[in-house]
């Protein structure tokens, strides 16, 4: 799925999913020949519960 969708299946904005992804904090499925971010929700939001651990915000 795009960065947009994965952004709204996860609550958050697309920037900040683009950013989180440009920082390595997470890491999308694949990078198309364009550079754009294709995203696995199931992954991402393992990814993303794994960020929120680390933080404390669990």
């Amino acid at each position: 799925m795009s960065t947009g969708e994965a952004a709204r299946a996860i609550g958050v904005e697309r920037s900040t999913l683009a950013r989180w992804a440009r920082d390595g904090r997470v890491t999308p499925a694949r990078r198309t020949v364009g550079g754009q971010y294709r995203w696995n929700l199931d992954d991402l939001e393992r990814q993303v519960d794994e960020l929120w651990q680390q933080r404390g915000e669990a």
